[in-house]
């Protein structure tokens, strides 16, 4: 269509809420479909939370607020990086956004110019390349591969900055993976950044407190302080709090970078919802406690999905150390039938055919640059997912 933007030709619709939609059409005609692509805690908002959103909403907190976030907001995050990551920062440094994908987008775009690169280790969540495209900047992919547990290695990064440079997309742990670095990988990284003064690290730590067995989080301004000045650190409340509706995303880095971010979006969507950033204040200084009875819960169903999943013919999953996803290979699937008769010629065949002859509802690898590979969401029941498991295994097996 003419009228239509050429940038918009760049980008894809995202694959994982394409999947979550043809889930729900399907429930919606009565077929029994486990939906296994949404990346978004089953567990409630904490009643604390909700209780302060009431309290905002009969003060009369629902008016608009500063465009990148309330003060006591700005104060809370300040207290957050502080208590849990060693970092300080002034509310000056600090910006809110409607979610993080927001404030990630408005870094993107106050600071990409035409033909900048941005380094984007594969598997990635979906979003990031068409994000650099939408911004007018190139993704180069720098590849993780299984024998490195899907981690980025030094090599690697080496081998993908170029003058052109700008960013580093850094995601620990990772979507889709759940891989997550050590303090040792990590700083192996950052001792190629400091080689590279030109470019800048964008840190997803969305999945930040979702860490499991006896592995300690840690981020790049962390682990090699001499990067403070050219990192950007983002988070958020959706994930650790289930508040993936409630729509709130922050970052802290540079001051300069900060307020571009703000002028970006003091022309897009102005403030984030008012009554959802009184939520966040109590999400970030309220109990915390409820974080690791939820980490109970998500360590048991990864340990349950690996199990099952590693019993399926032809499926390799690897023990992930964060986040709420697990990663399997289906090498030994590829180029078999299914007995509805659809060729297994890549991970997408394999997803398709899954959901239409078992309700079984996965995002295929291809989204996320590394295939042949599936992810799989267990932020879901034990019963969800050892049905789903089991389904995926009796699909595994009549493979011809």
């Amino acid at each position: 269509m003419a009228f239509l933007s050429d940038t918009l030709a760049r980008v894809k619709p995202s694959p994982t809420i394409a999947v979550t939609t043809k889930a729900a059409e399907l429930k919606a005609e009565g077929r029994d479909v486990i939906g296994l692509g949404a990346g978004e805690p089953d567990f409630d908002t904490p009643q604390n939370i909700k209780d302060a959103a009431k309290a905002a909403i009969d003060a009369g907190k629902t008016k608009y607020t500063a465009v990148d976030g309330i003060p006591e907001l700005k104060k809370a995050i300040c207290a957050k990086f502080r208590r849990d990551n060693g970092l300080d920062y002034v509310p000056a440094q600090v910006t809110v956004g409607t979610g993080g994908k927001q404030v990630l987008y408005n870094a993107l775009v106050a600071t990409l110019n035409a033909g900048d690169e941005v380094v984007i280790p594969a598997p990635y969540w979906v979003s990031y390349p068409d994000m650099v495209l939408l911004a007018g900047g190139e993704p180069v992919i720098a590849e993780a591969s299984a024998e490195t547990s899907y981690k980025l290695t030094p090599k690697a990064l080496e081998a993908a900055i170029t003058p052109r440079t700008k960013w580093l997309i850094f995601n620990s742990p990772s979507n889709p993976t759940g891989a997550g670095y050590t303090w040792d990988e990590l700083k192996a990284l950052t001792d190629v950044l400091l080689r590279h003064s030109h470019v800048w690290v964008m840190s997803d730590d969305m999945y930040e407190h979702l860490v499991y067995d006896d592995f300690r989080f840690c981020t790049p301004a962390q682990v090699e302080p001499a990067l403070y000045d050219r990192t950007l650190t983002v988070n958020g409340v959706s994930k650790a709090y289930a508040m993936t509706g409630w729509r709130i995303g922050y970052a802290a880095g540079p001051v300069e970078l900060i307020r571009a971010m703000g002028k970006i979006q003091s022309q897009s969507t102005s403030n984030p919802c008012s009554v959802s950033q009184w939520a966040a204040v109590e999400a970030l200084n309220g109990p915390q406690d409820y974080i690791a009875e939820n980490n109970r819960a998500f360590q048991r169903r990864r340990d349950l999905v690996v199990e099952m999943l590693n019993a399926a013919e032809g499926v390799v999953c690897p023990v992930p150390e964060g986040a709420f996803y697990v990663y399997p290979s289906i090498a030994g699937c590829i180029g078999k039938t299914s007995k509805g008769g659809t060729l297994i010629a890549n991970d997408e065949a394999f997803a398709t055919a899954l959901l239409e002859e078992t309700g079984v509802a996965v995002v295929f690898g291809a989204a996320f640059g590394t295939s042949p590979c599936f992810r799989v969401s267990y932020a879901t029941s034990d019963a969800a997912l050892k049905e789903a498991c089991a389904r995926i295994q009796d699909f595994c097996a009549g493979l011809r």
